[in-house]
């Protein structure tokens, strides 16, 4: 999860591509064009595992667009394939 944070802070569309499954990957992010985000920081509010292949991880990402603070609330899931971490998905916490 901090991992795939780092690529979004430096905008590393092809990290975060790897990191996601290929059933729910999206044919491309476009991080590169300036949207005026500023990521301003990540907390690990929990992780779990529910088999030694399937965990989620909860956290909270705060940043700023145009001054404006803002925060995404995620659980996560995760799967493990030969060997490596895929990002699944996430349900948004309101």
């Amino acid at each position: 999860m901090r991992s795939r944070y780092s690529a979004y802070v430096l905008r590393l569309d092809d990290y975060l591509q790897a990191s996601w499954h290929p059933s729910t990957r999206p044919v491309n992010l476009d991080l590169a064009e300036d949207d005026g985000t500023k990521w301003l920081g990540l907390e690990i509010k929990r992780h779990q595992l529910q088999d030694e292949n399937h965990a989620t991880v909860e956290f909270v990402a705060r940043y700023r667009i145009d001054g404006r603070g803002h925060r995404l609330h995620e659980i996560s899931r995760f799967v493990r394939e030969d060997g490596r971490w895929f990002y699944v998905d996430g349900d948004i916490i309101a």
